[in-house]
């Protein structure tokens, strides 16, 4: 037991289950009875459900602001001025054209202006965006815009590497290709040599 009289194990209370509303579960049915089965047998009667629970928590990125995770700044950071980099974030989006996963990793990185971020803020960021009906061209521009516009750093450079199910799992699929997209902007952009090195860090 604790001080305070508390059990060492809290209940946490389980977030209360989003309500389908009946046209969404009924579209759903729609589509499982025209790819040929039936949505009335055992196996597939809690499905509508499932599956639009499951797209709300896919596409919860539209009810996220991705510049309210850059509102708080520290400006002690101890005359640092070289680059902040977050490698390997592993994200999932969804592409517009086919709704078909994307999977994939990003480096965020940006040249401090005047203060800094918390990392995971980054990471937040690019939560935010990637949760929403995507094409990885847009995704990777709009992380470098968000970065470049609230944080006002010197420069912002953001890389993404990632599969597509529209191509794996449909159409040519091919199994393992890969989609590489860059933002450059700000002293990424203009010098050379500052984005060889960020590249070098990134190992792309």
């Amino acid at each position: 037991m604790s001080t305070l009289d508390e059990p060492d194990h809290a209940i946490v209370a389980r977030p209360a289950k989003i309500q389908v509303p009946v046209e969404v579960e009924d579209a759903i049915r729609t589509l499982i009875r025209w790819t040929g089965d039936d949505p009335n047998r055992e196996g597939l009667l809690d499905t509508p459900t499932r599956v639009a629970r499951a797209w709300k928590e896919y596409c919860e990125g539209y009810a996220d602001d991705p510049a309210y995770h850059l509102s708080r700044i520290f400006h002690e950071v101890g005359g640092y001025d070289g680059i902040v980099l977050l490698k390997d974030i592993p994200f999932q989006s969804h592409c517009e054209h086919h709704m078909a996963p994307i999977i994939g990793k990003a480096h965020i990185a940006y040249l401090p202006g005047a203060y800094v971020v918390g990392i995971s803020k980054l990471a937040r960021v690019l939560e935010a965006f990637a949760r929403r009906l995507q094409v990885q061209e847009r995704l990777t521009a709009q992380v470098a815009e968000c970065i470049w516009e609230n944080l006002k750093p010197q420069g912002v450079a953001v890389v993404i590497k990632a599969t597509h199910g529209c191509m794996t799992g449909r159409g040519v699929r091919t199994h393992g290709t890969e989609m590489l997209t860059s933002s450059m902007m700000g002293a990424f952009k203009r010098d050379v040599k500052s984005r060889e090195e960020v590249l070098r860090l990134m190992g792309v």
